[in-house]
């Protein structure tokens, strides 16, 4: 039986891209993060997140296009207020690129029906949640098909999107 390789060791190995499609309104509303930005508690992302922080500066630093797409409905979720909050902090400060799509704008995109990275355009580890967004479980697949749809919803989105500087959640 084959070791699945952590999402560190995804990161390490990729050389070229890692790219992220998000296409639910709410992940895992249990998380302390989630819940103490409720409470109204500043976070710090890069401290608050710091493995993931490290993960994404180490690869952006060796040259890895790192970009996140995120679908979502409006008017937006909680959830999506909280993770717009925390993306300068967090996603940006680390080198990724991101864009928000609203989910109206993108009828037309031919998505997955999971939420994704792809790594290298080859390497498609897919995300399983639960109804409620919790119990994350993950697939990994080097099928060329699925990466084929992964990469082309990915950058149908991405073309769409409005970049995170430029997005306004009103």
């Amino acid at each position: 039986m084959t070791r699945t390789p952590t999402f560190e060791e995804l990161f390490r190995d990729c050389q070229r891209t890692a790219v992220h499609l998000e296409m639910r309104d709410a992940y895992m509303k249990s998380d302390p993060a989630f819940i103490d930005w409720k409470a109204g508690v500043v976070l710090d992302p890069a401290e608050r997140w710091a493995d993931w922080h490290a993960i994404v500066t180490e690869a952006t630093s060796r040259g890895v296009e790192v970009r996140r797409a995120r679908v979502m409905s409006t008017p937006v979720s909680e959830y999506i207020r909280f993770e717009y909050d925390v993306t300068d902090g967090l996603n940006i400060a680390a080198g990724e690129s991101v864009r928000w799509l609203s989910r109206r704008d993108a009828t037309d995109i031919a998505l997955p029906g999971n939420d994704f990275w792809l790594f290298d355009s080859s390497l498609v580890l897919v995300n399983h949640f639960d109804g409620e967004g919790e119990n994350m479980e993950v697939e990994l697949t080097e099928d060329a098909e699925v990466a084929k749809l992964c990469e082309s919803a990915f950058e149908a989105v991405w073309k769409r999107a409005t970049p995170h500087a430029q997005f306004d959640l009103a």
